[in-house]
């Protein structure tokens, strides 16, 4: 039985940090556990242009009080968002990706994508430069059932999609079924995904286990178990399409908790953690390092960190909550036993 394993820091490739005082309670959380975040631009201002991703990674360096973290920024792709501008993205250096979020996908998301041919213009450039297009991949059509959202997607934006722009860098980020899975295995080179740790360690029976679980309410919405089999089996697969993206996402209690309450699980407090939890129940630890550490880095043209963390397999508790300015930030698994820990 293994006991403890030692990895090269990993990085995280799809974060949710907020701004504001918000931004100060959970950034060094990400920065405790990984070196480098792909930082989702979906702020109450989305972050459009290459300027607003300048200031917001300022504010992030700030927030961090001189802990070594890089935020690796992106841009929120917009019906309008035109191709000097992903010109402009490119030559930054800071910035490393651009966010699809179809209209009212989820949280912040009002201004996102209503129509992806009209962004032809910029996805063109995208491919062009070899900047990588971040996907959140569901159809928000009511009329379509929530949990068959992801498949919808694939079959009438995403397939199209790749036709146009066969060049197109794609990643199809937290993937929840196996429709995404064989997609991406199917697909070329060019296409990946990220994968949560909280859709690797809950099926959709965990929102409603002893009454509604507004904290395990997320987007995309766990899946049946057998789905959940399937991406666990991709992310120990040794296969470098597959590779870490938390989407960790910090909400108040109070908007969790509430008759509306906000999609979104906060897992940066312990993720790492939690992904060797996932790992090690599928026996495959030996997997972990390849893909919290290394493929994620290698698709988006990083160099492999150098520093190196160490776990060991032991329980701690959970905190109940966490401070939050004048509310309280609710991590997964609240209360509970976590069986890996950070040395």
């Amino acid at each position: 039985m293994t006991h403890s394993i030692t990895l090269i820091k990993p990085d995280d490739f799809h974060l949710h940090l907020r701004n504001g005082e918000a931004l100060k309670h959970v950034v060094k959380h990400t920065a405790r556990q990984f070196s480098r975040a792909i930082v989702m631009p979906n702020l109450p201002t989305p972050v459009t242009t290459t300027i607003q991703a300048k200031d917001y990674r300022d504010e992030i360096i700030k927030g961090l009080d001189g802990i070594a973290f890089e935020p690796l920024m992106t841009l929120y792709l917009t019906d309008n968002t035109e191709a000097h501008e992903i010109e402009y993205a490119k030559q930054s250096g800071f910035i490393h990706g651009v966010k699809l979020y179809p209209a009212g996908a989820t949280t912040n998301s009002d201004a996102g994508v209503s129509d992806i041919k009209k962004c032809y213009g910029a996805l063109e450039a995208m491919e062009k430069l070899g900047l990588p297009l971040l996907v959140h991949g569901e159809v928000t059509d009511p009329e379509i059932d929530i949990f068959d959202r992801e498949a919808v997607f694939i079959d009438t934006v995403l397939t199209p999609l790749i036709h146009h722009f066969p060049n197109l860098k794609i990643v199809f980020e937290h993937i929840t079924t196996t429709q995404a899975v064989d997609f991406v295995r199917s697909a070329p080179a060019n296409i990946v995904a990220t994968l949560t740790a909280h859709h690797l360690l809950l099926n959709r029976n965990a929102i409603f286990t002893g009454g509604i679980n507004p904290h395990n309410y997320c987007l995309p919405v766990l899946k049946r178990e057998e789905h959940r089999q399937q991406l666990i089996k991709a992310a120990t697969s040794g296969s470098e399409k597959f590779f870490a993206g938390t989407d960790s996402a910090p909400h108040a209690k109070s908007a969790k908790e509430s008759s509306c309450g906000c999609a979104g699980m906060y897992t940066a407090y312990h993720a790492i953690e939690l992904y060797a939890e996932a790992f090690d129940s599928a026996h495959s630890l030996n997997k972990l390092e390849g893909f919290c550490s290394i493929f994620g880095a290698k698709f988006y043209g990083l160099k492999t960190n150098t520093e190196t963390i160490e776990l060991t397999k032991e329980s701690w508790e959970i905190p109940e909550f966490l401070p939050y300015g004048e509310e309280k930030l609710i991590p997964f698994r609240a209360g509970e036993n976590c069986h890996w820990q950070l040395k």
